[in-house]
C-alpha cells in the first residue's frame, strides 16, 4: 500500500505488541470447512466466536500483510474465506449477526442477541479487508454491508437505535447515550440501502463534565476508555467538527488525558494505579469481565468501577492520542513478566487483591483495539483504506458518514442544539445534557 503519510517510530516493546497482536488473529481461528475464518473472543473459551472479533482481525489481515507478518496471498485467501463463511454459512436477521457464533459450525451460540454495534464492528472490518485486497473481497464486503436494514434496527420513538434484538422480547434498550456507536451512525446514514436519515447522529443525548483541568469532556456512561476509541479505530476524525463544533478526536484525547491522570490521583489509593499504569476498560477482572471499569468524568452511576484492576488495552488502544504516555505505561507493562505471554500483555492485572491477581486470556477486542491504534499511529493504515473505501461512491451528497463532519456534509447543516442543565441524582455534580433536534433533511 502507498504510503502517504512519514511513519512514525514505536518503541521495541509496542512493536513486539502489535506483532503479539496480530498473532492472536492469525492464529486463534476456525479452520473447519464450516465456519473457516471465525475468530474466538478469548482464547479460553475455545467454542465462540465473537463478530467483532472477527471485524478486529479483517482489519487486521492488512495490517499483517503491509508489516510482512505474513503474506499478503496467504493474508487475502483468510480474508475471502472469512467473508464467504459470513456471507453463506451464518445465521443473520435483516442483515445483522448475532453477537456470538460457534466456532465449529457458525451457528448462533446460545442464546446471543441480535447485536447492532458488533455487526457494525463486523462491517468496518469487512470493508477495510476489501478496500485493501480488492477483487472478491471487496464485492463481498459491499454486499454484506448492503444487507444490513440499518432502519429496522431504529426506534422512531426516540429515533435512536436500539440496544439490542432476540426473538422473544424484540428490540430491548437504547442507545441514548455517547458511547462506542458513532461507527452505527456513519454506516447507517451511508448505507447503499435501507438507510438511516442523519438526523440520527443528533439525536443522541450527550453529558459532559470536567475533571480538573480537562477541559469539557462529552463523557461515556461509566467512563471506560474504549468507548472512546473503537470508532476512532476505523475513523480518522482528527481535525474535524461537527456542526455542533464538536471536535470527537479532542473528545477522546481529553478523556484519555483525564483516565490517566484520575490513576495518578488514586483516590482510592490501589496500589496497581500510577503515571504508567492507567487507562481502566472493559476487561477481565478478578471477579470476572467487567465493562464497568472506567475513571472521571462519568455519568456518576454506581456502575462505575474502580478496583484496582488495568488492562494494557486500555492504555495501548489510546496511542494516537497520547504517545508518549502510552509509550511510558508499556514499557512498564514489560517489566511485570506475570503479564506476558503468547500473545503480547495479558488482559488485565490486579494489584490491590491476595494474591496479586493476573488475567489467565486474552480478548479479541482488546487486542484488536490495540493493533489497530498502533499501526494507526505507525502509518495511518486503517484509516486510509476507511477513507478510500467505495462505498462512498454509493453516497448521496449529503450523506458521507466516513467524512460525516467536513463541509457540505449533511451532519454539519440544521438547528443549534438546545442546552439544558439538570442536575445528577447520583453524583450530585451539575452537568449538561444536550439535546440536539434536527429539522427533516
Amino acid at each position: 500500500m502507498e504510503q502517504t503519510m512519514e511513519e512514525k517510530k514505536i518503541s521495541r516493546v509496542l512493536e513486539e505488541e502489535e506483532r503479539k497482536c496480530f498473532d492472536f488473529f492469525w492464529n486463534e481461528v476456525s479452520e473447519s470447512k464450516e465456519s473457516y475464518g471465525l475468530i474466538r473472543d478469548n482464547d479460553v473459551k475455545r467454542d465462540m466466536c465473537s463478530i467483532a472479533s472477527v471485524g478486529f482481525g479483517l482489519a487486521g489481515l492488512a495490517v499483517g500483510a503491509e508489516r510482512g507478518y505474513v503474506t499478503r496471498e496467504d493474508a487475502g485467501e483468510r480474508a475471502l474465506g472469512t467473508l464467504k463463511t459470513m456471507k453463506e454459512k451464518t445465521e443473520r436477521v435483516h442483515g445483522f449477526y448475532y453477537h456470538f457464533l460457534n466456532m465449529e459450525d457458525a451457528s448462533r451460540y446460545g442464546k446471543s442477541e441480535v447485536s447492532v454495534i458488533d455487526t457494525a464492528l463486523f462491517i468496518m472490518g469487512a470493508l477495510v479487508a476489501g478496500e485493501y485486497f480488492g477483487g472478491e473481497c471487496q464485492k463481498l464486503s459491499q454486499e454484506l454491508y448492503a444487507e444490513v436494514d440499518w432502519e429496522w434496527y431504529r426506534d422512531p420513538r426516540g429515533n435512536r437505535f436500539y440496544m439490542g434484538y432476540n426473538e422473544k422480547q424484540g428490540h430491548f434498550g437504547q442507545w441514548d447515550h455517547y458511547a462506542e456507536q458513532f461507527i452505527m451512525y456513519f454506516l447507517g446514514v451511508a448505507a447503499p440501502e435501507h438507510p438511516v436519515d442523519p438526523s440520527i447522529f443528533y439525536d443522541c443525548p450527550l453529558f459532559c463534565d470536567v475533571y480538573k483541568d480537562s477541559g469539557l469532556i462529552y463523557h461515556s456512561y461509566c467512563g471506560a476508555l474504549f468507548v472512546y476509541q473503537f470508532s476512532h479505530a476505523f475513523l480518522n476524525l482528527k481535525g474535524k467538527k461537527d456542526r455542533r463544533g464538536i471536535d470527537w478526536y479532542e473528545n477522546s484525547l481529553r478523556a484519555t488525558r483525564a483516565a490517566r491522570q484520575y490513576c495518578i490521583d488514586n483516590p482510592g489509593q490501589k496500589k496497581t494505579y500510577g503515571p504508567n499504569a492507567w487507562g481502566m476498560t472493559a476487561c477481565m477482572t478478578p471477579h470476572g469481565y467487567s465493562g464497568g471499569q472506567g475513571a472521571l468524568p462519568c455519568f456518576g452511576n454506581n456502575k462505575n468501577e474502580a478496583d484496582g484492576t488495568i488492562p494494557p488495552c486500555g492504555a495501548i488502544g489510546s496511542m494516537p492520542f497520547c504517545p508518549e504516555e502510552v509509550t511510558a505505561a508499556a514499557e512498564h507493562y514489560a517489566t511485570i513478566p506475570q503479564l506476558q505471554g503468547k500473545y503480547g500483555f495479558l488482559d488485565a492485572y490486579n494489584l490491590d487483591v491476595e494474591p496479586a491477581w493476573f488475567s489467565d486470556r486474552y480478548i479479541g477486542i482488546d487486542k484488536g483495539v490495540s493493533l489497530l491504534m498502533l499501526e494507526n499511529y505507525r502509518s495511518g493504515l486503517i484509516w486510509r483504506l476507511t477513507d478510500q473505501n467505495p462505498f462512498e461512491g454509493h453516497v448521496s451528497p449529503g450523506r458521507d458518514p466516513l467524512h460525516p463532519l467536513r463541509k457540505g456534509s449533511s451532519l454539519l447543516r440544521g438547528q443549534k442544539p438546545r442546552v439544558i442543565l439538570q442536575q445528577n441524582p447520583v453524583s450530585r455534580l451539575r452537568i449538561r445534557v444536550f439535546q440536539h433536534v434536527l429539522p427533516a433533511v
